[in-house]
Order: structure tokens, then C-alpha cells, then sequence
């Protein structure tokens, strides 16, 4: 008897969407060094930056590297946690997880919640074993508060009594306000106290980010050391993106690869996403041309059509005749000729489309000069206003 395995098909080595993980990372070796010394170091810092250009993954790999050097990192998602109840069960699952298991046998790990004034209702998933945390959100809001005191100071005590360094990370911390506008005073009242914890909050909406780190009436004002992400250079991705190809035995010529950048610009999310595409296009043990790129970003507005429909029918008729403008020409929208060249109205209208387009990230501004910042937003308008 005769038996055929059938060969496994070469993966795609290009990653959108999820984390950008091992191979997947790109670059940033500066801005991952960076971080791992200043964790090392206890340095709290503030990593920024537009959706979808990679904080995620840079403070992920960091992690990956303070871990191994026996640094204890804890995280928490504040995108997860709308409740101050919600924060206090995230809280605690964290700390008994990577603080609390590397450094107690198993017996004694949930004694680091005694004398909380709230205790934990704690469950066991069947299937894994793993503990989950949750605590009521009907009890008195002075014993909340006491609770979420209290598992704040945790990893400073834990990290404290065995003389190790701990990471809390804090992922979309702009919305802590919104949890609870007490929260910020209260966590800074902890954090300032805590040697022995590097703190790291990370943002995706740069405006709040800067107020909370910025503003001389916020808690956090001047708390951190600031590092915002930047597209990455495209030389670096240059690099990268041919020796995908050549890892998966497929090839990509230099004026392909130019053409990609040339669209992305070296946005992390949306290199990835051009170039998973391009790659897709090439047959096998062939060469990405230009004419694959082409092809490979039509598939790629097709993708995301649905998404920018959405965002096009959110925004106003002058958020739209800016839009439209800024995919014609980057630059400066508020100057009279610019406004008279694609027929746009008086610059304090300009000016509220401008800053509501920002707040949404559709729109960046470096230096007074504007540019639309998400990726294939442009390429996807001008198809239209080609149709």
C-alpha cells in the first residue's frame, strides 16, 4: 500500500492585523532597545503613536526580552476594562499570573490578595485549569477604591520584598478617564511611590496622550519619559521585505519594493498588509514586479473597502472636500492658495475639519504640512473621484 503526503504549502511571511510577532517584527531594534533599558533601568515611559504602527508589538517584544532576563511584566488592556470592577479583576488576574506565579508555589500565590478589602471571586476553567478573577460591582464605591489602591501597590510590594524589577504595562492608557475620572490622581499617588516598578503606558490617540503626560494640571504631567513611534525608514524595510520573499523562495526586484514603500511610506500595518498581497500575487519561485504591486494594491483597496465607506460616510461634507484635497496634494490646507486650488471654504472651516480628521487619525500634521495618514485612504479616494 502506497501512501502520499501531500506537501505543506509555504506559508505567507507577511503579517496584518494581529501583533506582529518573531519574523513578523520589523525593525525598531533602536526603539525595542530603548525600552528594555529603560524598563531595566525603572524609567516609567509613554509609548505612542497612530493606530496601527506597532507599539503593540514593540512593547511585546521588549517584553519577550524582559522576561528572559527575569524581569516580572504585567499587563493590562484598559480597552478591556470599562469598570473600575472590570480594571480590578484584569488587575488581579495579571498580578497572579506574572508576578505572582514566578514567584510563589502554587499554594501560596493567591495569599498576595489577603487583606484586600474586597476579596476576589476566583473560578477554574475546566478545560485549562486557569483561574479567573472578578469582583461585584454592587459593593460600596469606598471599598472598590481601597481594593483597586491596594492591587496597584501590589507588584511595588512583591517586587519590593524579593528583590526583583517589575513591568506594569498599561495598553490604551487614554482610556483611564474614562473608566473613572478619579482613577488617574489615584494611580499616580501609587506609581510615585513605586521604585522597584517601571511603568508603561501605551496610546493610540496622541492628542490625550499628550495632555495626560503634558498638561501641567494633569496627575501624570511630566511623569515619564515620552517616546513616539514614527513609520519606520524605508531602507530598514527595504531590507526586510526582500528577505521575506527570499526566505519563502519567491523574489522581489528593487523597483517593486520601491513601489511599495512608495505607497506605504513605511507604515508599519500597512507595508505588511501591501506586501502580504504582492506576495499572494507572485507564483512560485518567481519575481514581484511593479506590475505584481499594482495589481497586488487593487486587491488590497477591494479589501478595504468596506472600512473606508464606513469612514467616509461618518465624515461631513467638509471633512469629505478636505479629504479629497489632501489625496490630491499634501500640504497646507489653511493657506489662501491652497484653499482657492481645490475650492475649499474659510480657513477656520478648514481648521475644525482639520482637527476633527486628526482626532479620528485620517489625517496627521507634521510641521503645519497635512497628509493623510491612513494607509490607502488616498489611493482609495482617488479611484473615486476618478469613477
Amino acid at each position: 500500500m502506497i501512501f502520499w503526503v501531500a506537501k505543506r504549502a509555504t506559508a505567507n511571511p507577511f503579517r496584518f492585523g494581529a501583533l506582529a510577532l518573531d519574523e513578523a517584527f520589523t525593525d525598531r531594534e533602536p526603539e525595542l532597545a530603548e525600552v528594555v533599558a529603560d524598563v531595566a533601568n525603572g524609567q516609567d515611559v509613554v509609548v505612542y503613536a497612530p493606530r496601527r504602527y506597532g507599539k503593540s508589538s514593540l512593547v511585546r517584544r521588549a517584553a519577550q526580552r524582559l522576561v528572559a532576563d527575569d524581569v516580572l511584566v504585567a499587563q493590562v488592556d484598559l480597552m478591556t476594562t470599562p469598570t473600575r470592577a472590570k480594571l480590578a479583576a484584569k488587575l488581579a488576574a495579571s498580578i497572579y499570573e506574572d508576578v505572582a506565579t514566578p514567584l510563589f508555589r502554587a499554594k501560596e500565590r493567591l495569599r498576595v490578595f489577603h487583606g484586600l478589602r474586597i476579596a476576589p471571586t476566583v473560578t477554574v476553567d475546566p478545560d485549562d485549569g486557569s483561574l479567573a478573577f472578578s469582583f461585584s460591582a454592587s459593593v460600596h464605591p469606598e471599598d472598590l477604591d481601597a481594593t483597586l489602591e491596594r492591587l496597584l501597590e501590589l507588584p511595588g510590594r512583591l517586587a519590593g520584598e524579593r528583590e526583583r524589577r517589575v513591568a506594569l504595562i498599561l495598553d490604551e492608557f487614554q482610556e483611564i478617564a474614562d473608566v473613572d475620572p478619579g482613577l488617574p490622581r489615584l494611580m499616580r499617588a501609587v506609581f510615585q511611590q513605586q521604585p522597584e516598578v517601571a511603568h508603561v503606558y501605551l496610546g493610540s490617540r496622541r492628542h490625550m496622550m499628550r495632555r495626560i503626560f503634558s498638561d501641567a494640571n494633569e496627575p501624570f504631567w511630566r511623569s515619564a519619559k515620552q517616546l513616539e513611534l514614527d513609520v519606520i525608514e524605508p531602507a530598514a524595510f527595504a531590507t526586510y521585505i526582500a528577505d521575506r520573499f527570499e526566505s519563502t523562495g519567491k523574489h522581489i526586484d528593487t523597483a517593486a519594493v520601491g513601489a511599495v514603500l512608495g505607497v506605504t511610506g513605511g507604515h508599519p500595518y500597512g507595508t505588511q498588509e501591501l506586501c502580504y498581497f504582492t506576495w499572494q500575487a507572485t507564483g512560485g519561485g518567481r519575481k514581484a514586479t511593479t506590475t505584481t504591486v499594482a495589481d497586488a494594491l487593487e486587491g488590497v483597496l477591494r479589501s478595504e473597502h468596506a472600512h473606508f465607506s464606513l469612514a467616509w460616510s461618518r465624515a461631513s461634507a467638509g471633512q469629505r472636500s478636505l479629504l479629497q484635497a489632501l489625496a490630491r496634494e499634501p500640504g497646507h490646507p489653511l493657506a489662501a492658495d491652497y484653499r482657492r486650488r481645490h475650492g475649499l471654504p474659510t480657513a477656520s472651516t478648514v481648521q475644525k475639519a482639520l482637527e476633527r480628521l486628526e482626532l479620528e487619525e485620517l489625517v496627521v500634521r507634521d510641521r503645519g504640512a497635512a497628509r493623510i495618514a491612513e494607509p490607502f485612504l488616498a489611493e482609495w479616494l482617488a479611484l473615486q473621484l476618478d469613477a
